[in-house]
């Protein structure tokens, strides 16, 4: 199990970073900045845990790398995606449902609920870098299942941010590249990379964590991902009711036929 000091000072870390945001977001009377710390809530947790950690093996310096790659780099993009933008529609929606006094309670169901499910979801992190089981073979799968939904995610939204740069393609559907395949490339990619963070957790005996990658998928197929984002772009965007027909939804495969029998 992981050492108890090391765990508080990371939870600790955790909340300090969601009353940080919240207090920002209030100065900036936009909620949304929250997508550009959820990764950053991983990112401290892990950084925290190994610096209080009294033993860390090799296992805890490959760990840090990978989450640091991921958590700066979806960091950076969504904050560069968001910059001059107005708050998300989708926290528009909440502010305006929870009026009056959403600037008190914006703290508790947007950040500090944000902070919980990252402390949860970030269990099979610090029992990988709290174990002292040396590296095997199933941390090799388990790096290689990572890099692949990382590249996969990270192709995603620059081919997406570069297809948005074009002024010819306004208005237009994204159905190019990885997006032919799957109409959300970025979270098929996060989801494959948490897979492999627990499979690193699994080789240092933490197999019991599997909730915490089937939290997350769960999370980008029926929360906050592809439900949430698809719930009325059809009435919004006719064009992708057609792009819908023809793309898997999650899994990449071969574009379909609307009008084949059966």
């Amino acid at each position: 199990m992981p050492d108890v000091h090391a765990t508080l000072s990371a939870l600790a870390a955790m909340a300090a970073l969601a009353v940080s945001g919240w207090l920002l977001s209030v100065a900036m009377r936009n909620v949304g900045i929250v997508d550009s710390l959820w990764s950053l809530f991983f990112l401290l947790a892990v950084a925290v845990f190994a610096g209080a950690n009294p033993h860390n093996e090799p296992r805890a310096a490959l760990m840090l790398v990978m989450v640091a790659l991921w958590a700066l780099r979806l960091s950076g993009y969504i904050t560069w995606r968001n910059h001059g933008e107005p708050e998300d529609r989708r926290y528009r929606a909440i502010r305006a449902a929870n009026e009056p006094g959403f600037v008190w309670k914006s703290f508790f169901i947007v950040f500090a609920l944000q902070g919980v499910l990252a402390a949860v979801v970030a269990t099979p992190l610090v029992v990988a870098i709290g174990s002292p089981a040396p590296l095997n073979v199933l941390d090799v799968v388990g790096v290689a299942l990572w890099a692949f939904g990382f590249a996969f995610e990270s192709i995603g939204d620059w081919q997406l941010a570069r297809f948005k740069g074009d002024a010819a393609n306004r208005g237009k559907v994204m159905d190019t590249g990885l997006w032919r395949f799957t109409r959300h490339p970025n979270y098929f990619g996060e989801a494959t990379l948490w897979w492999g963070y627990y499979l690193v957790a699994a080789a240092a005996g933490g197999w019991w964590t599997v909730f915490a990658p089937l939290l997350m998928s769960v999370l980008l197929l029926k929360v906050s991902g592809v439900s949430l984002l698809e719930k009325d772009i059809g009435e919004r965007r006719p064009a992708y009711r057609d792009y819908i027909a023809r793309t898997n939804a999650f899994f990449p495969g071969p574009r379909k036929d609307p009008d084949a029998a059966g």
